[in-house]
């Protein structure tokens, strides 16, 4: 429910409060996030501060290294950017502390919502709001005389008479590299699906369902209108593919629009027809087959308390109301006083206002995450039927949250 109720405040311009314009610290910061514009903008923005380092490792593998390089005493990074997934790994393992004393000395202009609270404790800032949802080319739709697909089962029409009238042969995109990105499209369509992934009140999984097995058939069909290679497709060579104008159709972040409608690695014909719209359904479903998430930061544990400081300040200093301008307003739903949105947040928001289902932070749904990035890949390649696949998820989860003591 906060996602919700944070999304639908930028949306309706509920913000309020001043941030500092100027940085002066005094201790050293570095920063372990993603690295996607957004996240970019933020480390450009901390880097800003002066009188001491500003280090900054943006990655595409932030939550292979962030634990690792938190754990340390000293901690290595002394802040990572997180979502709701990254974050629960980082609080399983007490590598980030709580940031409430910090909020009473230095938190004026942060806004309530931004404030990520677990068990009482703030445990990270928010400052953008994000979920995937339909991204289209609508020159290719206007040839086929079709709508933007408001479901999958639409999609996959569309995708079958772009084939046929020889526009496209692979026209569907779709983040569905083996590992996290494979697990995260399952979620959401499991969730399209009405699936859940837990028995109530357990952490005992309930993957291997009819909802389970239907999500999967349902993205083994896409995948038959994907890059042979989709199985190596994160965001960004997916992103790649959709600028190089192969692909007419495909789920996509909110956070990675902005630079879908750029020319750059691109032309001007995909530029201009690049065309988005909120999340789809599935399987006659009300449900959005999306999830809804949030991206904030967090302050190291094994820090000294100066560089606690320091820390907070850089990184509330790159989310001020002044880092919005012409450039930058597009590329997130930002969660920053003075936002308004732009069409870029179309998707984004009408996920918000349609109900959408939040990334579970439960401390046990990272286990299931990797279980299902790591057995889904067999099922996609044709090895295995689904109830297989899922029943090895379920096999290596159970092991994996017996282990950490969840079951």
């Amino acid at each position: 429910m906060l996602l919700k109720k944070v999304a639908l405040a930028t949306a309706m311009g509920l913000m309020a409060g001043n941030v500092m314009a100027e940085c002066v610290i005094d201790a050293r910061v570095s920063i372990v996030g993603n690295e996607f514009p957004a996240i970019q903008t933020i480390g450009s923005g901390a880097q800003e501060c002066t009188g001491a380092e500003v280090s900054s490792n943006l990655t595409a593998d932030h939550q292979k290294i962030n634990v690792a390089g938190m754990s340390g005493n000293p901690a290595e990074y002394t802040t990572a950017i997180v979502a709701n997934t990254s974050i629960v790994a980082l609080m399983n393992e007490d590598v980030i502390r709580p940031l409430d004393d910090l909020i009473a000395e230095h938190g004026e202009g942060i806004q309530k919502n931004q404030l990520i609270t677990v068990d009482g404790k703030v445990m990270a800032v928010a400052f953008m709001a994000n979920a995937q949802h339909l991204v289209y080319r609508k020159d290719v739709l206007e040839e086929i005389g079709v709508e933007p697909p408001a479901s999958y089962e639409d999609l996959l029409a569309a995708a079958e008479m772009i084939r046929e009238k020889g526009i496209m042969e692979y026209p569907v995109g779709g983040a569905y590299k083996a590992g996290w990105n494979l697990a995260q499209e399952f979620n959401n369509m499991f969730l399209g699906m009405g699936g859940s992934f837990f028995k109530e009140g357990s952490a005992e999984p309930t993957v291997n369902t009819a909802e389970g097995v239907a999500a999967l058939e349902m993205m083994k069909a896409l995948s038959e209108y994907m890059n042979p290679d989709f199985l190596t497709h994160d965001s960004n060579a997916t992103s790649a593919e959709w600028k190089a104008g192969n692909v007419a159709l495909m789920n996509m972040w909110g956070s990675r629009v902005g630079p879908l409608r750029e020319t750059e690695g691109s032309s001007q014909e995909v530029a201009d027809n690049t065309a988005i719209a909120g999340p789809m359904t599935v399987g006659g479903g009300d449900t959005p087959a999306t999830t809804l998430w949030w991206d904030g930061w967090t302050v190291a544990k094994n820090i000294s308390d100066a560089e606690a400081e320091a820390t907070f300040l850089a990184m509330k200093h790159a989310i001020r109301p002044e880092i919005l301008n012409d450039e930058t307003s597009p590329m997130a739903v930002w969660l920053i006083e003075g936002y308004e949105p732009t069409d870029a947040a179309i998707g984004v928001l009408d996920a918000a206002q349609r109900g959408t289902i939040p990334f579970p932070m439960l401390p046990y749904h990272g286990l299931l995450h990797s279980a299902l990035g790591a057995e889904l890949a067999d099922f996609m390649q044709g090895k295995e039927d689904a109830a297989t696949a899922l029943a090895d998820v379920e096999a290596a989860y159970i092991t994996a949250a017996k282990e950490k003591g969840h079951l």
